[in-house]
């Protein structure tokens, strides 16, 4: 029976040069060798590999040997592999094995009994997976997204590694855009220096970084990827000085929702006072360098983030105090402008990703596929995208698959660029370069005319024929049908620039149990506030709208004001949601004298004769308060009950004010009536609250008009019941 084994040469034979005579017996033998490979066992392997001992005295002695130097793996095939394996590498015990056996003529002792191989089908299937796990994967670059509080030093992060002054050229030293940078394998390993020897040891070494700069108010929302994150793992930047921040909290949420591994870079560490410059590189040492006070001082602060990171739900540690990089975030002290600490950083990153992330770097079977980040039309090349590719290649005779608000979109690139490595896309010191193909992960730009529109944040995939666009096409529209919210339940209404911010928020409010009636990307109209009105009947505190960097459109601001709906605007997504509910914990506290300050307070006026100022477009003329406060953006009815229209600005003493009290005499203006036509000289005009609105006064709030504004109230809802019976009710 034709079957598969493996044997591993332990380091003992490794060392002694016995790795050719070990593989030979098995070719001899007549055994095909399939697969061959020197590595050394991480601690986590060997624990793995030998995971039947686990509960055995002799485990950490097995774990112990098995790691302390590089071994041979192999995978044989031939007739009954496993069984004839067994009986040619003899006895465990190497005194006790039969001459002429592998054991028995090489070995030693115990452990160093030269050889290792699977006694079973399943032990093979285990042990193999475990010793070959990287041998045929097909790894790229993870990418890597740099995020952090406003000026925490992002940016100066990569340009201490690039070695550029992208920092320079942002507009007020801010991020502006989010940017993307390769940092190729030969940059890593010097910046890295000795600390790089360990990582070399992984069978696939990761071939690089692909980092993503992120502008503080965007916070890489537009990294998505089927609900998650197209970035692999963060670098959370802290100021050491002034610890998490509202920005730094809210890209941890980001992060903690999208799942995302991160490692804290905690910098500005040699800003700390008395903090003594070092020649050093290698935090590690720096800190040696120091005064017992400052050492305290700097843990001082590492333990503040550890605290901090704890209470939302994090272990945490220094980097140089953890046993276990799985289960505790890793903290590298670091300087951004001096370079120390960078090196540990870099390895940390690169260890945890070989160690944990090899599965989601693995290129095979993966379609090709990225996400959008921006969509501008640039001189000489026409409607580009900036884009991230996350997994797979495309070619420029590639169709590429892309979204718009309302329509998928097919089509051919008339160009790929990618800067050069070091370089930064959104600004790069050297042109981009023309290439036919790029393959993940990468940063690159794309040229097509048919690009106008594409939303960010949308997926991009790559199709190679129709039934490919086929199947691309139904994935996106089913994609983008999830993502917008559009229902006739309570909730909010959310206006977003993109949908990758979109996304972000729906799920933080969710997390706020705030429900969404509406999601949508694009400017505040004024459907959009008739849609918050009516859902303020149900819920004054849901009949909102949130605007996440977007415009607001006069014609919806206009009619906010009319109708009392809160506008919250923001280009911060925490500014956004910590504003609305600061908003919402005020308005319940005060929530009777909120509701009653929406009503349209109870006026009456005259227009006083020879006060027309401008006949129309709009009209103005002077009226004198008769009783009651008047207000602007309120409506207003002549004697008979009809609708005149809105009082659209009033002034008193040539300046602009918002209410004018009994006996006041102003200027008021009002748009879409001609006097002489619809108003009057000298007729007496009264404010006029909607049917809802006069059905509080009379059911809650009568108490608070004055006994002049009660009479006035009566007679308005008395003139209104002859036109409507049931008004006020």
């Amino acid at each position: 029976m034709t079957e598969q084994s493996l044997f591993i040469v332990k380091p003992d034979a490794v060392s002694r040069n016995l790795v050719g005579e070990v593989v030979s017996r098995f070719e001899r033998k007549g055994f095909k060798l399939l697969k061959l490979k020197m590595f050394t066992f991480t601690q986590a392997q060997a624990e793995n590999f030998y995971g039947v001992h686990k509960d055995k005295p002799f485990f950490g002695e097995l774990t112990s040997f098995i790691t302390s130097g590089p071994v041979v793996a192999a995978i044989i095939e031939g007739n009954n592999a496993i069984a004839t394996t067994r009986i040619m590498i003899g006895a465990t015990k190497s005194f006790e094995a039969d001459p002429g056996s592998i054991r028995g003529d090489f070995g030693l002792g115990f452990s160093e009994n030269i050889i290792h191989a699977s006694d079973s089908q399943e032990s093979f299937d285990h042990e193999s997976s475990v010793a070959f796990e990287w041998f045929d994967l097909q790894i790229r670059q993870p990418i890597v997204a740099v995020l952090g509080h406003v000026d925490s030093g992002k940016t100066s992060l990569l340009d201490r590694i690039r070695g550029t002054g992208v920092q320079g050229r942002e507009a007020g030293g801010i991020t502006q855009h989010i940017g993307a940078s390769f940092l190729p394998t030969e940059t890593i390993k010097e910046m890295c220096g000795p600390l790089y020897k360990r990582l070399e040891q992984a069978e696939n070494k990761v071939p690089g970084l692909l980092v993503i700069d992120t502008p503080g108010h965007e916070v890489f929302t537009n990294l998505r990827s089927r609900g998650g994150s197209a970035a692999d793992i963060a670098i959370l930047v802290v100021d050491v000085n002034r610890g998490f921040q509202p920005q730094t909290n809210e890209s941890l949420k980001i992060l903690q929702s999208r799942k995302v591994p991160f490692v804290v870079a905690l910098n500005k560490c040699d800003q700390i006072s008395g903090w003594r410059k070092s020649e050093t590189k290698f935090i590690s040492q720096a800190i040696k360098e120091q005064d017992a006070s400052i050492q305290t001082d700097l843990d001082q602060k590492l333990y503040d983030v550890v605290g901090t990171l704890s209470i939302l739900g994090y272990k945490s540690e220094a980097f140089y105090r953890i046993e276990d990089f799985k289960s505790e975030i890793a903290i590298v002290p670091i300087s951004a402008r001096s370079g120390v600490g960078i090196p540990e950083l870099l390895s940390v990153l690169v260890g945890l990703t070989q160690q944990y992330l090899k599965k989601r770097l693995d290129q095979k079977e993966k379609e090709p596929r990225g996400i959008v980040l921006e969509v501008k039309d640039e001189v000489g090349l026409g409607q580009t995208a900036n884009v991230i590719l996350i997994d797979g290649t495309i070619k420029k005779e590639n169709s590429i698959v892309v979204a718009k608000r309302d329509a998928v979109i097919v089509t051919k690139p008339k160009a790929l660029l990618l800067p050069k490595p070091l370089d930064e896309m959104r600004d790069p010191r050297d042109k981009f370069k023309p290439v036919p193909q790029v393959d993940a992960a990468a940063g690159l730009k794309i040229a097509s005319p048919d690009l106008e529109g594409v939303l960010p944040g949308s997926p991009l995939y790559v199709a190679k024929n129709d039934e490919e666009i086929e199947k691309f096409t139904k994935l996106i529209e089913s994609e983008m049908q999830s993502m917008f919210i559009d229902t006739e339940t309570n909730g909010v209404i959310l206006k977003c620039d993109t949908i990758g911010s979109l996304e972000a928020i729906v799920e933080m409010l969710k997390r706020s149990q705030v429900p969404v009636a509406k999601a949508d990307i694009g400017s505040v109209n004024r459907r959009d506030i008739i849609e918050a009105k009516a859902i303020k009947e149900k819920d004054r505190h849901l009949g909102i709208v949130l605007a996440f960097n977007v415009k607001v459109l006069p014609d919806a601001k206009e009619e906010s004001e009319i109708s009392h709906i809160k506008l919250f605007e923001d280009k911060v997504i925490y500014s956004l949601i910590d504003n609305y509910n600061a908003w919402v914990d005020e308005d319940s506290a005060n929530e009777e004298d909120a509701m009653f300050a929406e009503i349209t307070p109870i006026s009456k006026f005259t227009f006083m004769k020879g006060m027309t100022f401008r006949n129309n477009n709009p009209a103005v003329f002077g009226v004198r308060i008769d009783v009651g406060n008047l207000k602007h953006k309120i409506p207003f009815m002549n004697m008979a009950g009809r609708k005149v229209g809105y009082i659209h600005q009033l002034q008193l003493d040539k300046k602009t004010v918002s209410s004018a009290k009994a006996g006041d005499e102003v200027a008021c203006s009002v748009k879409d009536v001609t006097i002489g036509r619809q108003i009057f000289e000298e007729d007496v005009y009264y404010t006029f609250p909607p049917s809802p609105e006069a059905k509080k006064i009379l059911n809650r709030f009568l108490h608070k008009l004055s006994s002049e504004e009660q009479e006035i109230f009566n007679e308005i809802v008395r003139i209104q019941r002859e036109i409507e019976p049931i008004y006020g009710y």
